[in-house]
């Protein structure tokens, strides 16, 4: 082998696709772009999915549902990753340096998949109801920080402002709850009220009904024989059925 003699594998360079160079070129007169159209001219662009104005498809499509922006922010937990961990008590960065949740995670929550066989104390993590009696019934426990009220109480007019404007909704909200609470009672006593005039009226309409009924009866009741000897007469016979069928 000489060095005047090595050359490339065949294949391994090709010449430059030189457009718009003559039709000696092999892409001479259109340089490839085909005949007149916008994607012939000088500065013919349309950006990707543009479908000469008509609704382009990613447009035509529906969309269903919505995607939290902050839905990797909170990392998931199993309960069998606690038993992978030497720490007894296990927080944010620790799950971090073991691997378990991702670096950029800002929380963890854990959840109830698989099971516990170690106690252990979850300190400043959100915890699922089935996970925290598991937890515990494996002699572990949950701590969460101290809460915020140890902080010294903001100064200012925006602070000034904002006590006021909830010590407002305090007083709004009392009095909403006790002017429902009357008018409440209020309507259940009319409505009492008026169940026992309607009841009272019914008793007086069915007892006056009766009466009047009664005193029908006995307009149109044959006389008897006591009525007769009382008036001097014979009793009238009663009246056969089929006289009555008749008349």
């Amino acid at each position: 082998m000489q060095l005047n003699t090595i050359k490339p594998a065949a294949g391994a360079k090709h010449a430059k696709k030189r457009v718009g160079r003559g039709i000696g070129s092999g892409t001479g007169k259109t340089a490839g772009l085909g005949h007149k159209g916008q994607r012939a001219r000088a500065g013919g662009y349309h950006k990707t999915g543009f479908e000469g104005g008509q609704m382009p498809l990613q447009r035509r499509l529906p969309k269903r549902g919505f995607v939290s922006m902050t839905r990797d922010d909170t990392a998931e937990v199993r309960l069998s990753d606690l038993n992978k961990l030497t720490a007894d008590t296990i927080d944010i960065l620790v799950l971090k340096a073991s691997g378990v949740v991702p670096i950029h995670a800002l929380s963890a929550k854990v959840i109830v998949s698989g099971e516990i066989k170690r106690s252990v104390t979850l300190h400043g993590l959100l915890v699922s109801k089935g996970a925290r009696a598991a937890v515990e019934a494996a002699g572990g426990k949950v701590e969460m920080p101290a809460a915020d009220e140890a902080k010294p109480a903001a100064s200012g007019k925006k602070a000034a402002r904002k006590s006021e404007a909830v010590a407002k909704a305090k007083v709004r909200a009392e009095t909403t709850s006790a002017t429902i609470a009357e008018e409440k009672a209020k309507a259940e006593a009319l409505a009492e009220a008026k169940g026992e005039t309607k009841a009272k009226e019914g008793k007086a309409q069915a007892k006056a009904k009766a009466e009047a009924k009664a005193e029908a009866k006995a307009e149109t009741r044959p006389d008897t024989k006591a009525d007769a000897k009382a008036k001097g007469g014979k009793p009238k016979p009663a009246a056969s059925q089929k006289n009555k069928k008749a008349e």
